[in-house]
């Protein structure tokens, strides 16, 4: 491949134009540096021997690519080339491209495979692109005409035209899939939407796809050019083909009430209706942390740009704390509002935006970041469609997430001393997903709407939401009564009895038909055929457990114990552990309740806990079983809380992240040491307590039959399965479409599982996402899992789903299924299948 190197009078220059480059490009060329002289006093210069050695350490037979700033830059490459032997002399090209926007072109088209002409052309181009943006004119003659030969290239652009199915188009979800996607791909990917005429952008861009204003029905065309252009076009058409994972019957979609409600009568609040249910309690106010923005100037653009990209990686570790915590609450469906949030800080058109602003105009990061998400903002706000011109509440949200990084303020915790209901002019995505519905029993803000992606997630919580309320709101005092009914959209400030009495009476009515929508889930799930399976919920904390009940839940297959560990100083007391299992079983009313011990470590740290050292791949490192295994003590104090609570409960203790036998062991022994410990103190506990592992792991499927000898029971969990067998980061937004449990080759993973356990005589269930999605229901029960974990939310309709079903039709899906060629062609087989309807 191409070698390109950068040469420049000042090294912090040029430094920064590579880091730059190579993260437009993920690493894929070798970029070299030659800038600045040995010299303390006056560093800047250039040097040809290190130009020379530059050149020689990426020296390609394809080609290498030299860019330079000013002056003696030009005389020192001229120079470093004679020293080179003859052969080599003749392909080494210096080029007179701008230095900035040259590098980042020349990467782009050298990752994309193009001959070093056509490097060269893109790297001369660059400047007409930019001029054109901000509306100079350049004369053609300024670009050499080596820029028409990109125009027919070794790889022709191929293109496909498609239309768009979603019912909301290319949202931030579907959006974030598309990028994520192209982005994978060495072909530059352009899309262009036919039917709003807009101009061609960069696939690569979250900003520039969600802008297209894409919705249902919409002709896209894109086009890709480079060696594996036929298999990105593809891999987007099969994410279209399959409406991106997406039903296009909308989820937690706006109630089906009216939103513009009717004028307020005295002694009412009018506003949006966002999220059904009437709240009475408290007002609090909240009111976020302002960051006030002084732009000055700065001497080392340099340093500036590292507190940006230092700013951006802890905002991304951020936002994935928030995915996984959103996960566990409003299921991974939902939760993929926050993909988009992190594909927003790797939008490489935002961040050359940020570059440019710092490197131009030499001002401070935190205007410069400000400057170009105003930008972004208003480019969403100007949108003809008014759902499009939402997302910019998710554009705010991860841009004030870095301003507050930048000025060093920590994160604003909302801490609530009763239930109440949360008075603010707005709230973002990230503040709404952090909210507990036991605390905040409604929310009522000034300004947002029901097709916020803030409201999409208090519907999925189940707060009660009313948007769009007069400011007057923000002047009432904490603690004064409120009342809301978020189905009529109208609130009410100290209400009289009367109002309080109808709205009781409401609540009361809602309640109950909300517990006879439920009563069928309180009911065994068996197919038509009948096979009963059953269904128990996946829990986080003890609030979990009354919704679980609730829901129909006939037990807990995962118990989820990390909460207890995090955000503390300090590991939680046996005593501290013991009073949250106790409380759990009691709840759970003799129902099972498997118990998952601690799993932390790698990508989920705990802060009193050192590690000592950076993992550079932290899925694949020290997590799980491993971590508890080298914190013997930390193991053994939850495993005596599990212990001495299984005393007249039906407990289960099931260790993650199992690879080996030899785990198992060294665990089992652990356990022997803690009973012998509980024995000798003379305190009970259930001496037959099962345990079992969970299987998400390859090297455990390969030899679970040896596995299987060894426990009492399977827990297949599917997302992280998924991820390993396809060697796909699922936090990662760029390969995140990848981790699909529908892949027949994790299919496959499962079946190996479920049949080494079964012809061991011991039980398996699933208690990863898969098990919630009801298009899967007839493979996993086609595949003869004895048992389902999901969320509480999806019991009732996974129970519904299973008694449509009979085991008979579901084996021979499974059996077509298991020889298709990828998720999408199975989930094309299950859509297909002859169903029973709801």
């Amino acid at each position: 491949m191409i070698g390109i190197v950068i040469v420049s009078h000042s090294k912090q220059l040029a430094l920064g134009v590579r880091e730059l480059a190579t993260q437009m490009v993920q690493g894929q060329v070798s970029i070299a540096v030659a800038a600045g002289i040995e010299d303390s006093e006056n560093p800047l210069g250039t040097d040809p021997i290190q130009v020379y050695e530059a050149i020689a350490s990426v020296f390609s037979d394809d080609g290498v690519l030299v860019l330079m700033d000013l002056g003696s830059a030009l005389l020192s490459a001229e120079m470093a080339i004679e020293f080179l032997p003859e052969a080599q002399q003749q392909k080494v090209y210096l080029c007179e491209a701008p230095l900035v926007e040259g590098a980042i072109a020349a990467v782009v088209a050298a990752a994309a495979g193009s001959n070093i002409r056509q490097v060269m052309a893109e790297a001369r181009g660059a400047l007409l692109a930019k001029a054109t943006q901000l509306g100079v004119i350049i004369s053609p003659l300024s670009v050499v005409n080596e820029n028409i030969a990109v125009r027919n290239p070794e790889f022709p652009t191929k293109e496909i035209r498609l239309i768009v199915s979603n019912r909301l188009g290319l949202h931030a979800r579907p959006a974030a899939q598309f990028v994520g996607t192209a982005a994978r791909f060495q072909s530059q990917i352009l899309v262009q939407n036919l039917t709003r005429n807009t101009r061609l952008v960069r696939g690569d861009s979250i900003n520039q796809v969600t802008t297209l204003g894409v919705r249902q029905g919409h002709e896209l065309v894109i086009t890709a050019t480079g060696s594996d252009a036929d298999e990105a076009l593809e891999a987007l058409r099969a994410l279209f083909a399959n409406n991106f994972g997406e039903d296009n019957v909308a989820l937690n979609s706006p109630p089906p009430f009216h939103h513009q409600v009717t004028p307020a009568t005295h002694g009412e609040l009018s506003g949006i209706a966002a999220s059904a249910g009437v709240a009475i309690a408290p007002v609090v106010h909240y009111q976020p942390t302002h960051i006030t923005i002084t732009e000055y100037h700065v001497d080392d653009p340099e340093a500036e740009w590292q507190r940006i990209q230092a700013a951006i990686h802890t905002a991304r570790q951020e936002i994935q704390a928030v995915f996984s915590q959103a996960s566990l609450q409003i299921g991974d469906t939902e939760a993929a509002i926050f993909d988009a949030q992190l594909l927003f800080l790797e939008d490489p058109v935002l961040l050359e935006a940020a570059y440019g602003r710092i490197s131009d105009h030499h001002i401070n990061a935190e205007a410069a970041w400000q400057a170009v998400v105003d930008e972004v903002a208003t480019s969403y706000r100007t949108l003809e469609d008014s759902y499009l011109q939402e997302r910019v509440d998710d554009v705010v949200d991860v841009g004030q997430r870095v301003l507050r990084l930048l000025a060093g303020n920590a994160l604003a915790n909302l801490h609530l001393d009763e239930p109440s209901i949360l008075v603010a002019t707005d709230l973002t995505p990230s503040d709404t997903a952090r909210l507990d519905p036991t605390k905040v029993l409604g929310i009522c803000t000034t300004s947002g709407s029901a097709t916020s992606h803030s409201a999409i997630i208090a519907r999925t919580l189940g707060i009660p939401a009313v948007l769009g309320v007069d400011a007057q709101v923000l002047h009432l005092a904490d603690g004064t009564l409120m009342a809301l009914d978020g189905e009529s959209g109208k609130a009410w400030v100290e209400p009289e009895s009367h109002i309080l009495d109808l709205l009781a009476a409401k609540q009361s009515a809602w309640q109950t038909a909300q517990q006879e929508a439920r009563a069928t889930a309180h009911q065994p799930a068996i197919t038509r055929d009948g096979r009963q399976v059953k269904v128990f919920a996946n829990i986080g904390s003890i609030n979990d457990v009354q919704v679980a009940v609730a829901s129909g839940a006939e037990g807990v297959g995962l118990l989820r114990t990390e909460f207890l560990y995090l955000d503390r100083i300090s590991a939680p007391t046996e005593e501290e552990q013991l009073e949250v299992y106790q409380a759990i079983a009691q709840v759970l009313d003799n129902r099972p309740l498997i118990i998952r011990t601690l799993d932390v470590g790698g990508d989920k740290p705990l802060p009193y806990l050192r590690v000592g050292f950076p993992e550079a791949n932290p899925f694949l490192g020290w997590r799980g079983i491993r971590f508890c295994l080298d914190h013997p003590e930390l193991f053994k104090t939850q495993l005596r809380a599990i212990l001495r609570a299984s005393v007249g409960h039906q407990i289960k203790i099931m260790l993650p992240m199992i690879a080996t036998v030899t785990e198992v062991h060294a665990a089992k022994v652990i356990l022997g040491e803690v009973q012998a410990e509980l024995n000798q103190a003379g305190i009970s506990f259930d001496a037959a307590m099962k345990v079992g592992i969970m299987v998400e792991v390859p090297s455990a499927v390969a030899i679970a039959d040896q596995l299987a000898a060894e426990v009492d029971f399977f827990s297949i969990g599917t997302n992280d399965l998924s991820q390993y067998v396809m060697a796909s980061d699922r936090t990662n937004p760029r390969v995140a479409n990848l981790v699909d449990a529908l892949h027949p080759a994790v299919l496959r993973m499962v079946q190996q599982t479920i049949q080494a356990a079964h012809a061991a005589g011991i039980s398996v269930g699933l208690c990863g996402e898969l098990a919630a999605d009801i298009l899967a229901t007839p493979i996993l029960l086609g595949l003869g899992l004895d048992e389902l974990s999901v969320n509480p939310q999806s019991i009732p309709g996974v129970k519904q789903a299973i008694a449509r079903l009979s085991i008979v039709e579901s084996e021979a899906i499974v059996a077509s299924a298991l020889q298709q060629d990828s998720a999408v062609h199975v989930r094309e087989l299950i859509s297909t299948s002859v169903i029973p309807p709801a």
